[in-house]
């Protein structure tokens, strides 16, 4: 964090804002919001709208936390404000907000680091309704959302393609869908005297693993660290260490996997990477945090403290 004029830094928590995952930050800031207040700064909490840049140049904060989920948050909008108003900020810049956002190009920086992804292609709204663009099973979801809006599971075997919701988008990601473990792996920095690799979480649900299995309580159980052979445990935190630097992440950082323990190491791929993972009571990158020794005050002091412009 940079230096500060006041005695108690200011910590301007951004939250809310107009994206489809909105009530999801307002629960990740209020918590974070709480916390900091806890570790004994200044926290004014602003649920963002057209006119932050004129709620921040009146606030002057020492510090933007960035709380916020989805489009305009997590997809390097916000950080191009802040990066022209010259607010320190946390989680990552504007170029791997960006990136890390898009699934389409994300994939592409994974592929070109030698990270395993599923095979995909980006259609039309109308031709991913009209007739199966790749063979069953497979997924269909938005290439620049997060937290499993709008997902599509079409089952192997069947005959016709659902017809997506109005609030899809006009270009949708169509994937193969892979069988296996949800793993997860978060990256709390990669620079020297920082934690890096937090450790893995296995995901168990009932069912897919959407929108309400993350978030509502009872959603989906966690276990961490997660119970899996060496070499899978391992690559998982290797892999999350590659992606988070390659893609240019800053802060903390949150990898998705998909596991087919008949596969070994060949049955381990990466989904997506998180710039702004979730932190909400159910959240795994804090519990992640809380098993390798830093409780939920630590880890948003240490966000604040490591925030910066030029990221």
């Amino acid at each position: 964090m940079a230096g500060s004029s006041r005695t108690t830094p200011l910590i301007a928590v951004l939250m809310g804002g107009p994206s489809s995952e909105r009530e999801v930050s307002l629960s990740t800031g209020r918590g974070c919001a709480d916390a900091l207040r806890g570790e004994g700064y200044g926290v004014v909490e602003i649920d963002c709208g057209p006119d932050l840049a004129m709620r921040l140049s009146d606030l002057k904060p020492d510090v933007c936390f960035n709380a916020l989920h989805g489009r305009w948050g997590e997809d390097g909008c916000v950080q191009g404000l802040l990066e022209w108003l010259r607010i320190p900020y946390t989680h990552s810049g504007v170029l791997a907000s960006a990136l890390a956002m898009d699934k389409a190009r994300t994939k592409d920086v994974y592929r070109a680091h030698g990270l395993p992804v599923a095979e995909s292609v980006i259609v039309t709204k109308a031709q991913a309704m009209a007739a199966h663009v790749i063979a069953p099973p497979y997924v269909i979801k938005p290439n620049n959302e997060g937290s499993s809006v709008g997902v599509y599971l079409v089952a192997e075997g069947a005959d016709t393609p659902p017809q997506l919701s109005a609030a899809m988008p006009d270009h949708v990601m169509v994937e193969a869908y892979l069988a296996g473990r949800e793993l997860t792996c978060s990256v709390m920095g990669d620079g020297p005297g920082q934690p890096g690799p937090l450790t893995v979480t296995d995901i168990i649900t009932d069912g897919w693993y959407d929108y309400d299995a993350k978030y509502k309580p009872g959603g989906s159980r966690h276990v961490v660290p997660a119970d899996l052979p060496k070499p899978i445990f391992d690559a998982c935190m290797e892999m999350s260490l590659v992606a988070h630097r390659a893609l240019g992440c800053r802060g903390v950082s949150r990898t998705d996997f998909r596991w087919d323990e008949a596969g070994g190491l060949d049955g381990l791929f990466l989904l997506e990477t998180n710039t702004q993972p979730g932190m909400t009571p159910t959240s795994l990158t804090p519990e992640q945090a809380a098993v390798c020794g830093h409780d939920f005050g630590a880890l948003c002091r240490w966000l604040v403290e490591d925030a910066s412009c030029d990221r």
